[in-house]
């Protein structure tokens, strides 16, 4: 089994979707407690995949990687906030910007791949000579180790992920030759989401929904009128949508990782999710949960907050797996997470990349 370790970890995300991808996780280290404590608090009820992870409680800063040498794989998605459109932006000048503890990982380490994560705002013009910065470093963390780098941007929506999560992936094959990454091409798209509800009607029939009491978007409407003119068929699945990912789980109850948290209201800029596209993506707030994007709007019209199980499902973790700590931690996590399934295609990616049995590219062990 191809190994892996994996930086700042949070509450999981990343880790299962490497698992479910065949990759082994040598350590998953991760700074806040209470992710930890969901890791762990998973770890002991032996839910699967969870059952062995080596989860560490620790600051990467500390950490000295040479331990982990010959690791395949090193991944992670280093603090977003220094980078996000909705933080203070403040880059390389943020105490919580830790690209530079990524790199000294994959120096020590030496892997023969790597994958980080992040949001999409790090290739904003603003960052871009840092951004540049990072990769190099990454394609030469010390005299002796190159890589060759690829950057790709995704939307998780296009991958399965019932979210609309813009991200920026970052690969990384140990002497490599120049253009061994062929872009990871996308499995779901809006097109088919759109031509199994408005040109067959097949959505609206899987969830026993009437066609004609819902009203198509006005852009959305410009789209499928081009579908049907062309009758081209899309060849992808369909965007899993919120109404999709939710089916069979029934509404809050008041107990538990599904109970009902109240107080959610419509204002500018914040006006929820809706049941039959992906969801917004799913934020962590630095003053509470965030409005418009943790919430849904329901066939009624009316607004509810996610729940923890709910918002659980929407980043592709089972229903075994629980958040132990309170609302607004617990969500705070599941903003911050990988989406599983964005996670394993890009590891599967990589997996082919490091079998013996690709010939297409030069590998080195």
């Amino acid at each position: 089994m191809a190994s892996s370790v994996e930086l700042f970890s949070g509450c999981g995300g990343m880790a299962f979707g490497l698992a479910q991808a065949g990759f082994g996780h040598r350590s998953l280290v991760e700074f806040n407690e209470c992710a930890v404590e969901t890791m762990l608090h998973n770890k002991r009820r032996k839910v699967n995949l969870v059952e062995k992870w080596p989860v560490v409680h620790g600051d990467v800063r500390q950490v000295d990687w040479s331990e982990f040498s010959g690791t395949d794989l090193v991944a992670g998605g280093p603090p977003c906030q220094p980078f996000s459109i909705g933080g203070k932006a403040a880059g390389q000048n943020d105490k919580r910007d830790m690209w530079p503890e990524a790199a000294r990982a994959v120096a020590e380490i030496a892997p023969k791949a790597f994958l980080f994560e992040n949001v999409r705002g790090l290739a904003r013009p603003r960052f871009e000579s840092y951004f540049n910065n990072i990769q190099k470093k990454l394609a030469r963390p010390t005299s002796d180790l190159s890589y060759s780098v690829a950057v790709q941007l995704v939307n998780a929506a296009d991958f399965g992920a019932a979210q609309k999560r813009n991200r920026i992936l970052i690969f990384g094959l140990k002497n490599a030759e120049e253009g061994y990454f062929q872009p990871l091409m996308p499995t779901h798209s809006r097109e088919r989401l759109l031509w199994e509800q408005w040109i067959t009607g097949s959505y609206w029939d899987e969830h026993e929904i009437l066609k004609s009491s819902r009203e198509i978007a006005r852009v959305d409407a410009a789209t499928v009128e081009r579908m049907r003119k062309k009758r081209i068929e899309p060849k992808t699945k369909r965007w899993v949508t919120v109404r999709d990912r939710l089916k069979g789980l029934g509404e809050p109850s008041g107990e538990g990782d599904h109970r009902l948290q109240l107080g959610a209201k419509v204002y500018l800029g914040h006006t929820g999710s809706l049941l039959d596209q992906p969801a917004k993506a799913l934020k962590a707030g630095d003053h509470g949960v965030p409005g418009g994007e943790n919430m849904m709007v329901k066939d009624d019209g009316s607004v509810r907050y996610f729940t923890v199980r709910e918002c659980a499902r929407l980043q592709g973790l089972p229903d075994d797996y629980q958040f132990p700590r309170s609302w607004t931690e617990s969500m705070r996590q599941l903003g911050n997470a990988v989406p599983v399934e964005l996670a394993r295609i890009a590891g599967e990616r990589i997996m082919n990349l490091l079998s013996p049995r690709n010939e297409d590219f030069a590998i080195a062990a």
